[in-house]
């Protein structure tokens, strides 16, 4: 490979990292403490979204999801199916949120081992949105790029089909692995799923925090979080730890891999969220400075 072709390369990477970077999401976890950290230290341009806990139900996330609208940021509650009781529950909440003026949501099928009511995944939550022809902008649904213990890859394979139609954008479930994240992104987007992918990633969080985070969540809940995270909890174990630097430049230069389906960057911030964003910021300015240096020296 010639010098100008490597040059031109590794402008292209650095391009679709300052892309990714400049279009990442935070999600946060309703505690006590979270609207204060996100005020304090989270620009209002970074989009939100806030997760449900079975401890604390729909209602605490909803109540946050409102004070932080109020604020000025853009913020998708979690709509977890499993925790609707009925249709009427469902007209509840979006007229709850139409009232606040929310324009996004995140429906996902929910954790609960047993249903609440009539709706058992995410597909059966959508339809009854559509039912009541819901006001969002906005729809997210959930990707799995390494599949889902408990769900048959076709099962996942044929529910993404049947909510795609019903959904703005994916969000995916953490993978470490970019390779594999863009070679499931672009085999959707072979398949005819065309919705933009904002892959879900870790951010600079530690051990201890999460497991701080698993202890205030409720036990059953907790269990169930420590499991979907051990090899998040792995990561951290091993020497060298987890670096989201080096995740994020890898899903960069895996980005032409894709049909341009990958767009964005969500981070699971585990409510660490000065940490989160002073990386955002420290990436975003090296990643920019590079792009710029490169592009005067052509």
């Amino acid at each position: 490979m010639t010098i100008q072709r490597e040059d031109a390369v590794s402008r292209r990477r650095r391009s679709h990292l300052v892309d990714l970077v400049r279009n990442i999401s935070y999600e946060v976890m309703p505690f006590k403490k979270t609207e204060r950290d996100v005020l304090e230290y989270v620009p209002a341009e970074v989009p939100l979204t806030v997760t449900v806990t079975e401890a604390k139900g729909i209602d605490t996330t909803l109540e946050l999801t409102e004070r932080l609208t109020r604020h000025g940021y853009s913020v998708s509650p979690h709509l977890p199916a499993r925790q609707f009781v009925d249709a009427q529950h469902v007209a509840d909440v979006v007229a709850r949120l139409k009232e606040s003026q929310i324009r996004s949501v995140f429906v996902v099928g929910g954790d609960a081992p047993k249903p609440a009511g009539a709706f058992q995944d995410a597909y059966s939550l959508l339809r009854a949105l559509e039912e009541i022809h819901h006001p969002f902008e906005e729809v997210g649904i959930g990707g799995y790029p390494e599949g889902h213990a408990a769900i048959p890859q076709d099962a996942l394979e044929l529910a993404l089909k049947q909510k795609a139609p019903m959904a703005t954008r994916i969000l995916t479930q953490i993978c470490f692995d970019a390779t594999t994240t863009a070679n499931w992104a672009g085999g959707i987007a072979g398949t005819g799923v065309d919705l933009p992918v904002y892959v879900g990633m870790p951010g600079p969080v530690n051990r201890q925090k999460l497991m701080r985070i698993s202890a205030g969540i409720g036990l059953g809940q907790s269990a169930r979080f420590l499991q979907k995270q051990q090899s998040l909890l792995w990561r951290f174990l091993l020497p060298g730890g987890y670096k989201p630097t080096k995740l994020a430049k890898q899903l960069g230069a895996s980005v032409p891999k894709t049909d341009g389906n990958i767009r964005g960057l969500h981070i699971f911030t585990f409510n660490e969220l000065r940490q989160t964003e002073l990386w955002r910021q420290r990436l975003l300015s090296a990643v920019s400075a590079s792009t710029s240096e490169r592009d005067n020296r052509s």
